[in-house]
């Protein structure tokens, strides 16, 4: 069973990623995160609140010490359209709860303020985790959850791996290309040599996603192959990112339909400045060795 999020569900969010995350649930296609436009933890799913813990995260100085789950048993009318078997339940990380069990809530409510959680890799950006869970499955331990699939078109976007930053945080800058073709309106995503929109952390995760590809077809980005289509996605190659000659973490890949879009290269401790010119180079793993750096959802 795979359940399908509904395309007016997904609109309301700017971003959203399948598998740019290294937990085993994004990894294998059983989770997405979905991006608000500000920091509520908006709603992607209609029914009943059962059940909110709180619970320790990996100790990081730039988040909290603590995340949350809401667990909601999916409405009948959801489950219908999501193609989900009713009383499947569904699993919102990363919200601070203000609902509380017994609370109704419909697709668009705010769940409460969205957290900094030490899951997060400093780089990521506040969202909602969404899973899914059968009728009578546990709905707290971590695995066990559905394949999720996202009922909407992505648009590839064409990069020739150059850009020029236009934004600085301590582990990653955010370029200014390519430029999204349709703000507002269609998801899009960095394609590859071969037109696929690609969505995951490239390398720094295991693999990624998007597109309807044969077994064992190759992809290539800027030039080289960077993986091959599995059952569940894309498998990464062992490849090395540089930028500008340098070392780099990795580029994140996901759908996005805002105005601001632009390639996320990241690279703890780099000394990247806004303005500066930037072009991107893949090689096949060789001797050079990657900087180490936090993962996160």
């Amino acid at each position: 069973m795979s359940v399908r999020l509904p395309a007016d569900v997904v609109s309301r969010y700017r971003r959203f990623s399948r598998f740019n995350s290294p937990y085993r649930a994004h990894d294998e296609g059983r989770a997405v995160d979905l991006y608000p436009a500000g920091n509520d933890g908006i709603a992607p799913v209609a029914g009943v609140v059962t059940e909110t813990r709180t619970v320790n995260c990996p100790d990081r100085p730039y988040a909290a010490s603590t995340d949350h789950l809401i667990v909601v048993e999916l409405a009948d009318g959801w489950c219908r359209r999501a193609g989900i078997e009713p009383g499947a339940v569904a699993r919102v990380l990363h919200v601070i709860p203000t609902v509380e069990p017994g609370d109704c809530v419909a697709v668009g409510d705010v769940l409460g303020p969205m957290t900094r959680s030490g899951f997060f890799g400093h780089w990521v950006s506040n969202h909602v985790h969404l899973g899914f869970r059968s009728p009578g499955a546990n709905p707290v331990r971590a695995s066990g959850s559905l394949p999720v699939d996202v009922d909407v078109p992505v648009v590839g976007i064409p990069w020739d791996g150059t850009g020029t930053v236009v934004e600085r945080g301590s582990t990653h800058v955010v370029l200014d290309a390519p430029t999204h073709p349709d703000p507002g309106g269609t998801f899009a995503a960095i394609e590859s040599d071969e037109g696929i929109p690609l969505d995951g952390g490239l390398t720094h995760y295991a693999g990624g996603g998007f597109g309807d590809l044969d077994e064992g077809t190759a992809v290539s980005l800027c030039g080289t192959r960077v993986g091959v289509a599995s059952g569940r996605g894309i498998d990464w190659d062992q490849t090395d990112v540089l930028a500008n000659g340098d070392p780099v973490m990795g580029v994140s890949l996901f759908a996005a339909r805002d105005a601001d879009y632009g390639a996320k290269v990241v690279r703890p401790e780099h000394d990247f400045s806004v303005g500066d010119t930037v072009s991107i180079r893949i090689e096949t793993a060789g001797d050079r060795d990657a900087p180490e750096g936090s993962h996160g959802s």
